[in-house]
């Protein structure tokens, strides 16, 4: 067993874990990062968005942070956290294979999972013909044959927005989407075609993307397919404390609340990342995790500090001196002039100087 107690222990090594990492060891922190090897992108062929980093693969970008926690003296390993607990000094991280670590403050960056519907050849494609959000994909899928696979009430807004990259989109009911008045009017003036039908499969000819294929046997082609997910905070360990995951307003699926800082409803424990924030992206999920381990550092500096006021450290506080000084002289304080002799009380109490 592994007893060594760090200042925090992070619970994810994607983007938002490994910042926070960095973060609190640049404050001098000892921090552990476990992390389970299962990033989010990680069948994406690079991250977009990420100023300096555009087109990097995922895993090439998490490496060169895993790098940079390291130089700041932070420790990471590979296991999957399953259970977490309180302590008195903090809390107790548990893994699959029984190793256990302990950290003062527990942030967790474990990210999500993107639910895809059970059709034939989707889940294959994933990540390379078929996509989810135009600011992480539209530059390279610009100008195509672009499907977009209804999934929800967002599938409209999200068919809208890909127009933007193509003047060839076509959105698939999949019986799944009900366009109200106002969005077929949409859909009409943005000169967007829509097929009714569930989607049987998504057809691929040597790894690559060729069309969808309706039940009913319709068959069409397209380039690249967009699809709107249902994103599942991986709460599971937070959980384990007590807390639960809530819906998200948009109904995209369901997250941990947290406030503007990454706390949440439990003392001490911290979140950052799609864990939290559904929608963040790479560069969003590194910037929360700043964030958070700047705000971690400010509570343990906060917790610290008080523990120097009331004397933790020893017995001579300044509380301490003035407790015993009351029991020892009444209500005067270390032998000075008390008003009793002005008062006619008595002599007052003198101070012999050594």
């Amino acid at each position: 067993m592994d007893t060594t107690r760090y200042d925090v222990v992070i619970v994810g090594g994607g983007a938002a874990g490994l910042s926070a990492a960095t973060t609190l060891g640049r404050a001098l922190r000892s921090v552990l990062v476990i992390d389970s090897g299962t990033p989010r992108n990680g069948p994406a062929a690079g991250v977009h968005g990420y100023l300096s980093r555009d087109g990097m693969n995922p895993g090439e970008l998490l490496s060169i942070g895993r790098s940079e926690v390291l130089s700041y003296g932070g420790t990471v390993i590979d296991g999957e956290a399953v259970s977490a607990r309180r302590t008195p000094d903090g809390f107790e991280v548990i893994l699959g294979d029984s190793r256990r670590f302990s950290g003062r403050r527990l942030l967790v960056t474990t990210g999500l999972t993107d639910e895809l519907p059970p059709i034939d050849g989707l889940r294959e494609q994933w990540g390379n013909g078929v996509v989810h959000c135009p600011y992480c994909h539209g530059w390279e899928i610009r100008g195509q044959r672009i499907g977009v696979l209804g999934t929800g009430p967002l599938s409209v807004h999200q068919t809208l927005l890909f127009r933007q990259w193509s003047p060839d989109i076509t959105l698939f009911l999949n019986d799944t989407v009900e366009p109200t008045d106002e969005e077929w009017d949409k859909l009409a003036a943005r000169s967007v075609r829509v097929v009714d039908g569930a989607v049987a499969s998504v057809d691929a000819v040597g790894g690559v993307l060729t069309g969808l294929t309706l039940r009913q046997g319709s068959s069409f082609d397209v380039q690249a397919l967009a699809v709107g997910t249902r994103m599942e905070a991986r709460s599971e360990l937070l959980e384990s404390l007590g807390l639960s995951s809530q819906v998200h307003p948009s109904g995209a699926g369901r997250f941990i609340e947290t406030d503007a800082m990454g706390a949440t409803a439990v003392r001490g424990v911290y979140a950052a990342g799609n864990v939290s924030n559904l929608m963040a992206q790479v560069i969003t999920a590194a910037a929360e995790g700043v964030m958070s381990g700047a705000r971690i550092n400010a509570d343990l500096i906060e917790e610290e500090t008080l523990w120097a006021v009331e004397g933790h450290f020893g017995p001579f506080s300044a509380a301490s001196e003035a407790a015993v000084s009351k029991i020892v002289l009444g209500h005067r304080r270390h032998g000075f002039d008390d008003g009793r002799k002005a008062a006619g009380l008595g002599p007052a109490a003198t101070v012999e100087r050594r």
